[in-house]
């Protein structure tokens, strides 16, 4: 992936054009055909994956659902899955499926260590930006658990909210 695509991608925001010449040579590559699994549920974790081309949906493991398996979101070109694991050291909490063929970029926790080793400033922007990432993830998960629990009392779900001055749509 050139340079430029990769300042595209939003764990990389704010990391510097010599930074990201380190950082390029640590990516692996990685194509998944549509209809396979990148990740289960309950594998052990410990990558981070950007998505540079396709698109992958995210799934969780719901006993006595009809299929077993729910869809909590579906990501494409820029977006990033695997931040939890990296960051918590524990097992997939979903699964990831290529919804088409998909071409992949990934860091391991080895690479992530590489950076940290390399310049602590570029380390500490990206485990920003990955913290931001995931906080826009909870606040949708919020505001979808808000809707369904509106629902499930029998009020009309506005399918907004607000919050400290930002206004959030579902």
């Amino acid at each position: 992936m050139d340079l430029e695509s990769l300042r595209k991608h939003s764990l990389f925001g704010g990391i510097a054009l010599d930074a990201l010449k380190r950082i390029q040579p640590l990516l692996k590559e990685r194509d998944c055909p549509a209809g396979e699994f990148v990740v289960r549920e309950g594998d052990h974790g410990g990558t981070l994956f950007f998505i540079s081309g396709g698109s992958v949906e995210i799934l969780k493991h719901v006993p006595g659902s009809a299929d077993d398996l729910r869809r909590l979101a579906v990501l494409g070109v820029g977006d990033t899955f695997g931040e939890m694991e990296v960051i918590d050291i524990q097992c997939c909490a979903a699964s990831v499926r290529a919804l088409e063929d998909t071409t992949l970029l990934t860091l391991t926790n080895s690479d992530m260590y590489r950076i940290y080793e390399d310049n602590v400033e570029t380390f500490a922007l990206i485990l920003m930006n990955m913290a931001r990432e995931i906080s826009r993830r909870l606040r949708r998960m919020d505001e979808l658990m808000a809707g369904s629990l509106r629902m499930q009392r029998g009020e009309p779900d506005s399918g907004e909210s607000r919050c400290g001055g930002c206004e959030v749509t579902t």
